[in-house]
């Protein structure tokens, strides 16, 4: 995955295909995963409600290509991924001013 315009599409509990918009990805050595975090397409950025953001770990394919996502199980996991993403919206508010 590269970071930059890039959308995934998931397949979401009940079998149906959301388009979403890829947020950034990082790997992280002490898991030996990568992950993605990413929002549904359609949900207005603009508007008072807060974008649900996901986050999914995945591994590439031996061809280099995107992998499986996966669910992330472990609380351990859950809050690393909330501590870059803190990070990661920090620093876009820094960008925008």
């Amino acid at each position: 995955m590269e970071n930059g315009e890039k959308q995934i599409t998931v397949i979401d509990e009940n079998g149906n295909e959301q388009l979403c918009e890829v947020l950034f990805t990082f790997e992280s050595d002490k898991f030996n995963k990568s992950y993605v975090l990413y929002y549904p397409l359609g949900a207005d950025e603009n508007d008072d409600e807060e974008i649900e953001i996901h986050a999914s770990s995945f591994s590439a394919n031996e061809d280099g290509e995107d992998g499986e996502l996966e669910p992330i199980e472990s609380e351990e996991e859950w809050d690393m991924i909330e501590e870059m993403l803190n990070t990661f919206l920090d620093e876009e508010e820094e960008n925008e001013e």
